[in-house]
Formats: C-alpha cells, sequence, structure tokens
C-alpha cells in the first residue's frame, strides 16, 4: 500500500482514527479531516509523522457547509497530487424523536452524512480514477432496520448505502465504491450498561467489537478485493441476524 494516498473523513478520533492509524502502518500517506477536533487532529498527525515524516497533514472542513467540499478537495490534492482512496466516515448521530424533528436538525444530519459523502466522492472522482482508486462508505447496521427515535439519522445512512451502489455503477470500471456498516463497535455517550447489554447480547458472537475490526476491512477493501463493488459489508458480530 506504499506511495497511495487516502483522505479519510472524520479521522481524528474514534473509528476515523483507528483506520488512519492501520492505514498509516501499512504504509500510506494520510489526509485527516476534521470539524471541531483540532486538537486530537493535531495529535495524531504529530504521531504519524513521528513514525513517518511528511507522511500525515490534517485539514479542517465543515461538511454542513457544501462551499467547504471543494476546498476539501484542493488541499487534500495539493499534499501527494493525488487521491488513491476516499473514506466518506465523517457522521452525526444523535435521536431525533418525531416531535422534535425540525429542518435545523434534518439539514444537519442530511448534509453530513449523505450530502457530503456525495459531493466529496464528485470531486475526487477524477484522480480516483487516474489511480484505480476506492470509495469506502462508513455507514450503519440500522439503515435496514432503523432505531427507534432516529429517523433522519437512519435516513441518511440508507441513503448512503443507496449512494454506493449507484457511484459504483457510475464510477465502474476504474473506481471500486464499496460499504461498511459497523454494528457495536463504540458506544453512543450516555448509553447504560443495562442497554449496552441488551446489545451485546443481540449478537452471535456475544461481544462488543473493536474499531480495529473495521480499519482492517478498510485494508481488506483497498488491498485484497479487486472483484469487490457494490457491496455493503456488515462488521456486527452477527447483530443483523437478530434484526
Amino acid at each position: 500500500m506504499k506511495n497511495r494516498t487516502v483522505l479519510i473523513t472524520g479521522a481524528a478520533k474514534n473509528i476515523g482514527a483507528t483506520i488512519a492509524k492501520e492505514l498509516h502502518s501499512s504504509g500510506m500517506k494520510i489526509i485527516i479531516h476534521y470539524n471541531r477536533s483540532q486538537k486530537e487532529a493535531t495529535k495524531l498527525v504529530d504521531e504519524l509523522n513521528d513514525l513517518r515524516e511528511n507522511s500525515a497533514i490534517k485539514i479542517q472542513a465543515d461538511l454542513k457547509k457544501k462551499e467547504c467540499y471543494s476546498m476539501l478537495i484542493n488541499a487534500a490534492l495539493d499534499f501527494t497530487g493525488k487521491i488513491d482512496v476516499l473514506i466518506n466516515n465523517a457522521s452525526a448521530f444523535y435521536p431525533t424523536p418525531l416531535n422534535d424533528i425540525n429542518e435545523k436538525k434534518w439539514n444537519e444530519l442530511i448534509n453530513i452524512n449523505l450530502k457530503a459523502p456525495l459531493f466529496i466522492s464528485k470531486l475526487a472522482a477524477e484522480s480516483l480514477k487516474e489511480n484505480n482508486g476506492c470509495i469506502i462508505n462508513i455507514t450503519d447496521i440500522h439503515a435496514s432496520n432503523p432505531l427507534i427515535n432516529h429517523a433522519i439519522y437512519c435516513i441518511s445512512k440508507a441513503g448512503l448505502i443507496i449512494l454506493t451502489k449507484s457511484l459504483a455503477k457510475e464510477l465502474a470500471p476504474n473506481i471500486r465504491v464499496n460499504a461498511i456498516s459497523p454494528g457495536a463497535i463504540t458506544w453512543p455517550d450516555g448509553m447504560d450498561g443495562e442497554t449496552k447489554e441488551n446489545i451485546i447480547n443481540q449478537t452471535v458472537l456475544k461481544k462488543m467489537g473493536d474499531a480495529k475490526d473495521i480499519a482492517k476491512t478498510v485494508i481488506f477493501l483497498i488491498e485484497d478485493a479487486s472483484y469487490i463493488t457494490g457491496q455493503i459489508l456488515n462488521v456486527d458480530g452477527g447483530k443483523t441476524l437478530f434484526l
């Protein structure tokens, strides 16, 4: 994977940061996108550059705003002159019970989770095509079976699945496009222990996953999946068997 450059949105912490570290250890150059997590992004980039000089940069962009998309791609291309892999990982997540839904919440969740991946993919497509690259979208197992009180979030992730399949058709044969649907990998803030236990009990493997499980799947899709496109891989310990 040496001499390849990857742009990862929302990569300052959590799953995105783990993906960045794993891809960096495989030899890739890393572009860390962040919005508000400047401290975490700076720390991560410094760590990666300490391991291998000039191997990582950070770029700030608010994915709620369409005008930031071209800025992000232009800044990414300035790093090494190309994008080999795009990982649309950035995501907004919070409950939206029907009575609390408003246009602001709709716009925020749809713009970050669905609109941004569409337009960022469009802007990165030329470079990806030149380098026979790939796009990996991070969606959610609840895109197919919605989580109660999270209608807008689940709509956005369901849309991301259709976007994945649509782009796989439209960008073939030069660009592969796939998605990963995580299950119980990280817990939302404030989730109680009983709820966590119930979720784990509803997995076949009876355990919580790890962000490295997602990162390893990303590496597989980049390195070993040359004949796979338009697919959604559930990394969920068998949770979807209960949905």
